[in-house]
């Protein structure tokens, strides 16, 4: 069985600093990878004019996910982390893709805030459907966590 500790990345902060984190947890209990997840959704846009945005186009929001993630690790993590990481792009809603990408995991690590939302709030929405729904054990950790200040 493959020790898997999953961890949310979507750009902001606290993301970038639960992936550190859930890097270094993953090196010191031995686990086989780290799966960085980011999800992503088709524009209401395109679903209100009936079509996709096609998969060559620059544009694509997967192609762009894919990318905003490959750079996320690569700046986080660099070019040789202490574990292997797998990076998964998932359509859908945040918190479903990464509740049941977590299912079997060891470990679920997300950031206390993302990207959107209201600041100063301690606890994100996504964060918080995780706490309360996943499958296995949850951390969350605050963009502070990074630069060693609490709070």
């Amino acid at each position: 069985m493959t020790r898997r500790i999953v961890v949310g990345v979507d750009g902001s902060p606290a993301a970038a600093a639960a992936l550190r984190w859930a890097a270094r947890q993953a090196a010191m209990t031995g686990a086989d990878v780290l799966e960085a997840v980011s999800a992503w959704e088709i524009p209401s846009y395109y679903a209100l004019a009936g079509t996709v945005p096609p998969a060559t186009d620059e544009a694509n929001p997967q192609m762009l996910c894919a990318r905003a993630l490959r750079d996320a690790v690569s700046a986080n993590l660099g070019d040789k982390p202490d574990v292997p990481v797998s990076e998964l792009v998932l359509p859908g809603p945040a918190a479903t893709a990464l509740l049941r990408q977590a299912e079997g995991a060891e470990l679920l690590v997300v950031g206390s805030r993302g990207l959107g939302g209201f600041t100063g709030v301690l606890l994100g929405s996504i964060s918080r459907h995780v706490v309360e729904h996943a499958p296995c054990p949850v951390t969350v950790v605050r963009a502070e966590w990074a630069d060693g200040r609490t709070g």
